[in-house]
């Protein structure tokens, strides 16, 4: 994943490297010290390598599932297409006949490696074995040689059928289809061909690969192959004619021949001259390949964001590490210093030690990562298999590419590199004599003026920046100028306030603008980007826990009662705040960690409860009253079908009867997100006959729901889209609005008309093709007479919504209506169950984005827990000091634990309150929750339970280094340096 990054980031990183290596050659005493402190303290070692572990972990479990989901889309071109580059669709007749003889000159076109003639119908089949019947309504009915298949494109491998025609009466079927129907070779099946039915018997059953798995479209296709002349036959005696399919072969293999698209298009127009405009020329493997790229960016995107906070947990484990590292030395580093030893050696010596750390990280990062994607690609392909439309649902398969394993490596190391960099310069800044004599650091002075002129300077520069950006709610910028311009006046800010009021009102301004930035500009999640959701995130943790940790002595004072009591327990009080308040850096490192994390899992558990509570109102405007959807095959049913369905034997439990007529085109993106044109499913809504579904953005003018569905009849340049269209995978948002255009083209003429968008429908579900149609095809609706103008003849009555009667089960009907309308392969699917069953798969997905998180979390407990041992270790003298005067061991024991308790509950209560606010702020103002109005649900259950299995955790993470605490010997403490 991410090939364009691979270069620079190992260019980056072999930079880094060189120069930690001249450092390490030219600085041996820096050397010596770094790898002698290693060997030393295998303890700390392991932790901070554990920290490391961790970062890496998640940024290359993260890579992974864009790897995953990359490789699994693309293995839909081996799967439905193989050898097949373009695919030319004529309709029946004479022009379909003279589209095929005029494709057969590119057999001489040295870009195509072959050309390949097919029929096919829509059918339906059905298998009888004893007194079990099944049926199946989506079939696809193939006349093909197989001689001239198994050759097509064969120098670049198989083309999936070979072997020897079926004989008449026989037929072939690839896996899917004889897995639905429960058939195998020598089984008998029967056939709807054009209405009619036809008995044959299994030849063979064939892997469902290439030209054994191909379709019109499809991701899962159920494919028979006749023996020649069956389909034409069959055509002839119901006084009609197949379609006419021609594959085209591009040289090269399977994805390789993916370059010449272009120009066998070209070829393919040329050598159709004047029958162009009577036939559909598709490029599927493009189509395919590039969803496949799209779609693995994007899913490793919201992972990798995901990870982030992760990752910066993680980065913060590191800092607080060698902070605390620091501290413990200082001592050892004054003397080093005070006999002539140069801040920059120092720096270099705590840098390589860091470095070593990191390198032994590499490896067990990259396992533990792998493992992560494999977990994480397991569930998601039982999530996956919630969203199918027959079957069709998206093949997840495991894949891992070096290039992202070299890519988690490369950026776990340098974000590692970067934060033991900064770490060291910071703890390389003391003073001599101060360290020697282990007196505390004095944090006075007013900035130096330099500081203050660049920081002033850099202040006015981000603020500048940032009237366009919050003007034109560019996402980041809106959230990052006004931020950095208000910590960079800090520095002059100390000269008229003190430094405390300083940082509590930098802090508390961050804050404020973060939560209230989408209520000024809802419009900056309108955005794919998800980098905007690292950035408030953050900014939200890192600015609540400064106001926090700036003001504890505030908070306390409800507890100042318990801390003054003379007894043990309020000894134990009082030393387990003493210290987290003397240690500001590194007790808000770790509230950081923890809020950070807890933040997000809540805002995953917020949204999650949105999408269940708002899935009653979701129902009620995707369906306006209708239960069914229905798909039929209008090559045999025609408008009988909905006669049938009014007086027919199920028209007791039928109320409404609304056919659509349906077409395939292409369109532009209104949202202007790419210049390449989207596959459109274009149905056209006959006049009158659907008023009641709703919309969340009309025209103005327009008064009311209905009087869109009017515009649409009177009108043939307004269409209406649904909130999805043109999605690439980020949040939904609000890239356009009534009254902005598209262009919406007949492929198969090349005539396009300019559209007018005249309302946002709330849910367009019922629009969506229910037979398995890929999910980057995207419904334009618009009424019967601008789709009849534009598609013309190609425009057919191949669906319709159905509304039932009270205390009719629309389970019990679908069933029922597929099996009287077998012969016009009815697919018939129940609105509202399909619709609650995507929305337990959506929630499903959260819960495995939370899954991924706790990775995060479990940074955050080893944070805590690295606090507390290196805690014991900083106050062994202290320790045996308090216990000589007194101290019960069970009262250090329990002043550990219970300043583990106080951290960690401060961070789990910081999170859990921002991630509620910021949920409903979003749910407030954001256009990706528009739709949802079932409320604002605060899911206290599942925040408490994520609360409390965070606090056991954090204290468990504490009990081993509070028991040794609690065990050390008075005499040996006070005696013994370590």
């Amino acid at each position: 994943m991410y090939p364009d990054l691979l270069a620079p980031l190992l260019v980056v990183l072999a930079l880094a490297l060189v120069v930690l290596g001249l450092v390490a050659v030219r600085q041996p005493v820096s050397r010596r010290l770094a790898f002698r402190q290693i060997a030393r303290r295998r303890t700390e070692a392991a932790l901070v390598t554990g920290g490391s572990v961790l970062g890496t972990a998640i940024i290359i479990g993260a890579l992974v599932v864009g790897d995953t989901l990359n490789f699994s889309v693309r293995q839909e071109a081996y799967r439905t297409l193989g050898p097949v580059d373009e695919r030319v669709v004529a309709p029946p007749g004479p022009a379909g006949r003279a589209v095929a003889e005029r494709l057969a000159a590119l057999k001489g076109d040295p870009d195509i490696d072959g050309v390949l003639n097919a029929r096919v119908t829509q059918a339906s089949g059905v298998s009888r074995t004893g007194s079990r019947t099944v049926a199946e309504p989506r079939v696809l009915a193939w006349q093909v040689d197989f001689d001239e298949a198994d050759r097509f494109g064969a120098p670049n491998g198989n083309s999936g059928l070979a072997g020897p025609n079926p004989k008449p009466g026989q037929v072939v079927l690839n896996a899917p289809l004889a897995h639905s129907l429960r058939v195998a070779a020598k089984d008998p099946v029967t056939l709807y061909l054009f209405g009619t039915p036809h008995t044959f018997r299994v030849d063979r059953v064939v892997p469902e690969r290439g030209l054994a798995g191909v379709g019109l479209g499809g991701r899962l296709n159920r494919d028979a192959f006749l023996a020649p002349g069956t389909l034409d036959d069959a055509a002839r005696t119901a006084g009609t004619e197949p379609r006419s399919v021609t594959f085209v072969s591009n040289r090269g293999g399977v994805e390789g021949g993916d370059a010449l698209t272009a120009k066998a298009t070209a070829d393919i127009r040329a050598a159709l001259g004047p029958v162009a405009d009577r036939a559909a020329i598709d490029t599927p493997k493009h189509t395919v390949l590039r969803d496949a790229e799209k779609a693995g960016d994007s899913l490793g995107a919201l992972f990798l964001m995901i990870g982030s906070f992760s990752i910066i947990a993680g980065a913060l484990l590191l800092v607080n590490i060698f902070v605390m590292l620091g501290e413990e030395r200082k001592a050892q580093m004054g003397m080093v210093r005070a006999i002539g030893m140069k801040r920059s050696r120092l720096v270099g010596s705590f840098t390589l030690e860091g470095t070593a750390y990191a390198l032994l990280s590499a490896l067990p990062g990259v396992g533990i990562g792998v493992a992560v994607g494999w977990a994480v690609a397991v569930v998601a392909a039982q999530i996956f298999s919630g969203w199918s439309v027959g079957g069709s649902s998206l093949r997840i398969a495991f894949a891992v590419t070096p290039t992202s394993i070299l890519n988690g490596v490369a950026m776990g190391l340098l974000i590692a590199f970067a934060a033991i960099l900064a770490t060291s310069v910071r703890i390389s800044r003391f003073n001599i004599i101060a360290a020697i004599r282990d007196l505390p650091s004095s944090t006075a002075g007013r900035p130096r003026h330099r500081l203050l002129v660049v920081c002033t300077v850099l202040s006015a520069l981000c603020a500048l920046a940032a009237v366009p950006a919050i003007a034109g709610s560019q996402a980041e910028a809106t959230y990052l100028m006004p931020a950095l311009a208000l910590a960079f006046a800090a520095p002059a800010l100390t000269r008229v306030m003190s430094r405390h009021a300083v940082t509590s009102l930098v802090a508390g301004a961050v804050l404020a603008w973060t939560l209230l930035a989408p209520v000024l500009r809802p419009r900056i999640f309108d955005t794919p980007s998800m980098s905007v959701y690292v950035i408030q995130g953050a900014l939200a943790a890192f600015s609540a826990v400064v106001l926090v940790s700036d003001n504890q002595t505030v908070l306390l004072r409800p507890l100042r009662r318990l801390l003054e009591r003379p007894s043990q327990a309020g000894l134990a009080a009082r030393l387990a705040v003493a210290y987290p308040l003397a240690k500001r850096f590194r007790t808000g490192a770790t509230l950081v960690m923890y809020t950070l994390i807890v933040f997000v899992l809540v805002l995953l558990t917020e949204i999650s409860g949105i999408l269940r509570a708002g899935v009653d109102g979701v129902v009620a405007d995707a369906t306006a009253g209708y239960s069914l959807r229905l798909d039929y095959n209008p090559q045999v049913a025609g408008d009988r079908l909905v006669d049938e369905l009014r007086n027919g034997p199920s028209a007791a439990d039928i109320s409404t009867v609304a056919p659509l007529l349906n077409a395939t085109g292409r369109a532009t993106d209104p949202g202007r997100r790419g210049h390449q044109p989207l596959d459109i499913a274009a149905v056209g809504v006959p006049d009158g006959a659907i008023t009641g579904i709703t919309f969340r953005e009309r025209l103005p003018g327009l008064a009311d729901d209905p009087a869109v569905w009017r515009a649409l009849a009177a009108d043939p340049s307004y269409v209406v889209l649904d909130g999805f269209f043109g999605s690439t995978g980020g949040p939904a948002g609000d890239y356009y609005d009534p009254g902005d255009t598209l262009t919406v083209t007949d492929p198969r003429t090349g005539r396009g008309e300019r559209k007018i968008i005249a309302g946002v429908l709330s849910n367009g579900m019922v629009f969506y093709p229910g037979t398995g149609a890929s999910s980057t095809t995207y419904p334009v609706v618009m009424g019967e007479r601008g789709m009849r103008e534009l598609f013309g003849d190609q425009a057919q009555n191949a669906s319709a919504l159905v509304g039932t009667r009270p205390g009719t089960n629309p389970e019990a009907l679908a069933a029922r209506l597929q099996g009287e309308q077998l012969a016009s392969s009815l697919v018939a699917t129940p609105i509202e169950s399909d619709i609650r069953h995507q929305f337990d798969s959506s929630t499903a997905f959260f819960r495995l984005m939370q899954g991924f998180l706790a990775l995060g979390l479990g940074v955050g407990v080893t944070g805590l827990g690295v606090v507390m041992v290196r805690a014991v270790r900083e106050r062994r003298r202290t320790i045996g000091i308090l216990r000589a005067l007194g101290f019960q061991a069970r009262t250090v024991r329990r002043s550990f634990l219970w300043e583990s308790a106080f951290v960690a509950a401060e961070g789990i209560v910081l999170g859990s309150l921002l991630g509620v606010l910021t949920t409903w702020l979003m749910y407030r103002n954001s256009a990706a929750f528009e739709g949802l109005d079932g409320g604002f649900p605060v899911e206290w259950t599942s925040i408490g339970v994520l609360a409390a299995a965070t606090f056991a955790a954090s204290l468990l993470a504490t009990l081993g280094p509070a028991r040794r605490a609690a065990a050390i010997r008075p005499a040996r403490a006070v005696r013994v340096a370590e």
